[in-house]
């Protein structure tokens, strides 16, 4: 994977200012945004998913230029082809399992039939176990299970890239290993470049192989994923 990144925004809320300033490169398949929140991070991996257009910048995937503002090129989110896992899951609440992971295979905002699984999902359902609960609604079913029926909705698509924005944030502490635990597993499965947003240095030391470390708005700095463990620094930002 090659990724570059250089944009820059301006946010404005009443009397408060957040200016991203960020610029990176890299061209390994597991990459991090490591901070504190408010840091930025997700703001860069909207503008990367085309959900925020930065006032400047450029930003490419695999040659593939996204956005360039000198060029005037901004592709439509689904132009890039990024599966975004947010935070939330962002499941639609009155669709069944098997209608979730179905939406973005059809064209349009009708729905998916109820019972009608999409073979392009098929894969994805076998592989996370979801058979069972295909007929469920999202209230009806644990957090785990929500993520990986939004993952299975992600991966069906078939992206270039899958953008995950603090994935495991909602969790319980044993459920949060389990599930880092699976999308490590996961990882080593699929041929898809990874980009993580996170706070947790142990969701780092699991799934990326280069983090950038972003504070303020900008990136300080690349850290290797062993040593974040030990810093206490982050790691009581991060709890802030």
């Amino acid at each position: 994977m090659s990724v570059s990144v250089r944009i820059e925004h301006r946010l404005l809320s009443g009397q408060r200012e957040f200016r991203l300033d960020v610029a990176f490169h890299t061209e390994q398949r597991r990459l991090a945004l490591f901070g504190p929140s408010g840091a930025g991070k997700t703001m860069t991996l909207q503008a990367i998913a085309g959900l925020v257009r930065p006032e400047r910048g450029r930003i490419v995937l695999n040659g593939a230029v996204l956005f360039d503002s000198g060029q005037d090129i901004c592709l439509p989110p689904r132009e890039r082809r990024l599966a975004y896992l947010f935070q939330d899951y962002a499941l639609f609440p009155h669709l069944t399992v098997s209608q979730n992971i179905s939406f973005g295979l059809r064209s349009g905002w009708s729905n998916p039939r109820r019972r009608r699984l999409a073979e392009a999902a098929r894969r994805w359902v076998d592989a996370f176990e979801l058979q069972p609960i295909l007929d469920s609604y999202p209230g009806e079913i644990s957090g785990g299970q929500k993520q990986r029926v939004a993952l299975a909705r992600a991966l069906a698509l078939e992206p270039r890239a899958l953008l995950l924005d603090e994935p495991f944030s909602a969790l319980d502490v044993t459920l949060r290993r389990k599930m880092r635990q699976e999308l490590a597993a996961l990882q080593r499965q699929l041929d898809i470049p990874m980009i993580l947003i996170t706070h947790d240095p142990d969701d780092v030391a699991e799934l990326a192989d280069e983090v950038f470390e972003i504070r303020a708005g900008a990136i300080v700095g690349s850290v290797n994923p062993a040593e974040l463990a030990e810093r206490g620094d982050l790691q009581v930002q991060a709890a802030a």
